[in-house]
């Protein structure tokens, strides 16, 4: 990308387009300390109350930096990489994060030890960017007194509540309102496929564990869904297609939404699953769509169910799981209560929560 001035005109040109910037879009980008608040970074103006016919008197291009007088008497100085950065119109802090495809090969992946100054810490940094990367993290001596999980998910971002409460525990107990609270296997499944938005994050933290079974597991949706539209591309288009209702029912409340299984964003790419076949509803549709449909969901299941792509491993006592709901599909084998109790507490965080503190931590450690 390049800037240019052309008798007191902006240009940028960028893959062959050159495009004038409308000098009211730089106007309202002053950010001298009588503008803009130093900590919040909030105008101190409003810019609707400004004249609309902004014009620029003057403006140097320099290396790094554009300058520029108004016809109102302000001047801008701003950053040439500033500039390609509102231009590309990306957010290039999470979007630069790769996504790393994985199956149950995948037999040894970086624990994170949890420690003093662990919220504002280079080890947090490198623990969010392996969470993008993978869809999980483990961190190993989270503290487990005094429902510890929502300080750590508050240090993060802030705690998503739901029905279930501002955190939930995990344990078996009599007329479950949900199978998470028995001791029974659960099959991969994203959680709470039926509320609009779908929290974008679980927190898992082991309070106790005394069984030799309830080993937790966890299926990257992603994979999945990429090798499908490889093998079977018809099967995965009618998964990406076809919106189905997800359901819970409670006492004091009913949830629904509709969605694909396969969620994608507007360039085609992998947004999201949502997999809970106990709660889906599939609408009424002509038989041959609905043939192709059962079987594309059939498949994806097999899929998720598969010891091909499903790692399994024990949450030890004071092990916290951190997984993108999104993304990452998770389960449990079975236990048996009368070995001892398995005790894990839950809570959502949205993915605002995890991007704030990214970006903070960069700005902050100069990343």
């Amino acid at each position: 990308m390049k800037i240019e001035l052309e008798d007191n005109k902006i240009y940028f040109e960028n893959k062959g387009l050159k495009k004038e910037i409308h000098p009211f879009w730089l106007r309202e980008r002053v950010n001298g300390e009588e503008f803009l608040d130093k900590g919040t970074q909030q105008r101190l103006f409003d810019p609707t109350h400004l004249d609309n016919n902004i014009l620029i008197n003057k403006a140097i291009i320099t290396k790094k930096f554009l300058e520029i007088n108004f016809n109102d008497g302000v001047n801008l100085k701003l950053e040439i990489e500033r500039l390609a950065q509102e231009f590309s119109n990306e957010d290039n802090t999470i979007k630069s994060i790769k996504k790393i495809k994985w199956d149950s090969s995948l037999k040894k992946f970086k624990n994170f030890n949890y420690e003093n100054n662990f919220f504002e810490s280079k080890k947090l940094h490198d623990l969010l960017i392996s969470f993008y990367q993978f869809g999980f993290v483990i961190i190993k001596n989270v503290p487990t007194e005094d429902n510890f999980i929502v300080k750590f998910a508050n240090s993060i971002g802030s705690v998503r509540r739901t029905n279930f409460g501002e955190y939930f525990d995990v344990k078996s107990k009599p007329a479950p309102n949900d199978l998470a609270y028995t001791s029974l296997h659960l099959s991969p499944h994203t959680d709470n496929p039926y509320r609009n938005p779908v929290p974008c994050i679980q927190l898992l933290h082991c309070i106790q564990n005394e069984v030799s079974g309830g080993h937790s597991t966890l299926v990257d949706g992603f994979t999945v869904t990429e090798d499908l539209k490889i093998e079977n591309p018809d099967l995965y288009k009618i998964l990406t297609e076809v919106k189905v209702k997800f359901k819970f029912i409670d006492k004091e409340v009913v949830l629904e939404d509709w969605s694909e299984l396969i969620k994608l964003n507007d360039d085609k790419t992998f947004k999201q699953v949502r997999f809970s076949p106990r709660l889906d509803y599939v609408p009424v549709l002509d038989k041959e769509k609905l043939d192709m449909y059962y079987r594309a969901r059939k498949k994806l299941s097999e899929m998720y169910n598969s010891e091909k792509y499903r790692i399994e491993f024990r949450l030890e006592p004071k092990d916290l799981l951190m997984m993108d709901n999104y993304r990452s599909l998770h389960g449990r084998t079975s236990f048996d209560t009368n070995e001892g109790d398995r005790f894990l507490q839950g809570c959502y965080i949205d993915y605002d929560s995890t991007e704030g503190k990214l970006k903070h931590l960069k700005r902050k450690l100069n990343l």
